[in-house]
């Protein structure tokens, strides 16, 4: 075994002693069905804490030939698969953890030579060849040392690149050392006969220059096209279920907290890293600081693009906002517009993106919680108000306290003018979203709810934990709370709870343009059958 030719197994072997282990063998099936074809190029990118090291190192354990691993695939869904015999521990594995060799070149100018000398060094001692001098001449070339071997030896090499992209990632404007870098890639992968496979990992998909991108030959799964691989970007549903069951854990306050992520082929993705800290822990909260800081995702916030800020505010009013993803250049430096900002947030997991409406969100509470840490500093302060309300909103709402929701409603009104338009039912029904942020921990909110004969404007649904009412929100801008209270009878709003029995607050919000401000009336309801 050496450091990149065939290393251990260990990372691996750690994964399966630990005391929570999810089952991702299934991959191995995909990876077997493209050996040795065109489709062998793969490229995978998602957030960090989404478990692409942990996949990379099973990949590694599975393929290499340095040692036997059977024993810890068994039990493992890819035992039953036909193909498992076949290609487990057969293969010449290159893997190379790129923000290793970045961390150690200590620029990013040295990296292809640092990287090219240590993996030639290594090679030049596993294999006793007599043609030393022809591959390691004054220049060696990795790409050039493999060919060689492939032709004289027939040798053939399954390659695991980890965190592939850390390079744009951390030298974001040295665009001479980005392009060096993936002119060595080009070089070591395009057309090359000695590749079996290559599996690449990182946050960003590749890079692109111009309309094409300079590895144009890998097929890639990204959190905005994640295609057969969505089922392996993060925990599914199903796999959260079987956690919480295992380990006594409430799964509706597990998807509260991490569920969210909408892939077309997977649905309900949850946050690998953090489900998994809440079950060890025993406790849901915030997991994301502890790999991330806030300050990452304020500096795109930040970002003085037209839409950027209205369209973020309206996320945090659970609102969903379209974006063209397409324009996006795979890097952390090159934008040019609002979507381009939106993209990057959604690989870098702070949004999700519904790949068939094209829309971004925010997924779930511990995403949440961090854009409300970041709304600190100048541009932000009127939102970061409001959401300091929120729990005495809530409080007075449920104590059916009218004059005092009608005032803070007031105040949140004047708070965010400043920033978004305020001119109709749907800018009304946003800040009023934001106003009650804090519901979220015990209520699930739903916007333009369909209901009876119509739609409720915002309906707040206790989880399941809550004993808490329904709140059922009618909206309206220059007319009458009277009408919006009739409005919730006559449409039978309530009629659409269909399994919930108790209390529901009926609340009619109206704005009045011409004196600006809010009237507000809430009536209580017992829903017994």
């Amino acid at each position: 075994m050496g450091k990149y030719l065939n290393p251990s197994n260990k990372g691996f072997k750690i994964a399966r002693n630990s005391k929570i282990y999810v089952d991702k063998t299934g991959l191995i099936k995909h990876t077997n069905s493209v050996l040795d074809t065109e489709q062998r190029f793969i490229c995978v990118s998602r957030p960090r804490r989404f478990g692409k090291t942990m996949a990379a190192q099973m990949l590694l354990a599975y393929y290499c030939k340095a040692y036997d691993s059977s024993n810890l695939f068994h039990g493992l869904t890819i035992e039953n698969d036909i193909t498992f015999r076949c290609h487990l521990n057969h293969y010449d594995v290159l893997f190379l953890d790129m923000q290793r060799f970045l961390s150690r070149a200590k620029s990013p100018q040295k990296l292809v030579p640092y990287l090219q000398k240590a993996v030639l060094s290594e090679l030049k001692n596993m294999y006793s060849i007599s043609y030393t001098d022809l591959i390691f001449g004054e220049n060696p070339d990795l790409a050039d040392a493999l060919e060689t071997l492939a032709e004289k030896n027939g040798k053939e090499f399954i390659f695991i690149i980890d965190e592939w992209d850390c390079v744009f990632r951390e030298t974001r404007d040295d665009d001479a050392a980005q392009k060096e870098y993936l002119d060595f890639l080009r070089n070591l992968f395009k057309d090359q006969t000695y590749v079996k496979l290559a599996y690449m990992t990182g946050i960003l998909p590749i890079k692109k220059y111009g309309t094409h991108s300079a590895l144009n030959i890998f097929y890639e799964y990204s959190m905005t096209s994640p295609k057969e691989m969505a089922a392996f970007t993060g925990f599914t549903e199903n796999e959260v279920r079987q956690l919480c069951n295992d380990y006594d854990m409430d799964f509706l306050e597990m998807q509260k907290w991490y569920d969210g992520y909408k892939l077309k082929n997977a649905n309900h993705i949850y946050n690998p890293k953090s489900v998994t800290d809440a079950v060890l822990n025993a406790e849901f909260h915030s997991y994301w600081t502890g790999t991330e800081t806030y300050e990452a995702l304020k500096i795109y916030m930040d970002m003085n693009f037209d839409g950027l800020k209205d369209t973020i505010i309206e996320m945090l009013g659970n609102g969903k906002c379209k974006i063209n993803c397409r324009k996006f250049q795979n890097d952390m430096t090159t934008f040019k517009s609002r979507d381009d900002v939106l993209t990057l947030l959604v690989h870098l997991g702070y949004l999700a993106y519904d790949e068939v409406t094209n829309e971004v969100f925010i997924p779930n509470i511990e995403i949440s919680d961090e854009f409300k840490n970041a709304l600190e500093g100048e541009g932000w302060d009127a939102i970061a108000n409001i959401l300091s309300t929120s729990d005495a909103l809530l409080h007075a709402t449920l104590c059916a306290d009218e004059k005092t929701v009608a005032k803070i409603i007031d105040t949140a009104h004047i708070e965010n003018t400043s920033i978004l338009s305020y001119n109709n039912e749907n800018s009304l029904s946003c800040v009023i979203a934001i106003a009650y942020f804090s519901a979220r921990r015990e209520y699930m909110m739903i916007r333009e709810m369909p209901a009876g004969k119509g739609f409720a404007d915002i309906v707040f649904l206790p989880r399941a934990f809550s004993n808490k009412p329904v709140l059922i929100v009618e909206l309206k801008w220059n007319n009458s709370v009277s009408g919006a209270i009739r409005q919730i009878k006559e449409r039978a709003y309530v009629s659409a709870l269909e399994e919930y029995r108790g209390e529901v607050l009926l609340i009619a919000i109206n704005y009045d343009k011409r004196t600006k401000i809010h009237q507000c009336i809430i009536e209580r309801f017992q829903k017994d059958f």
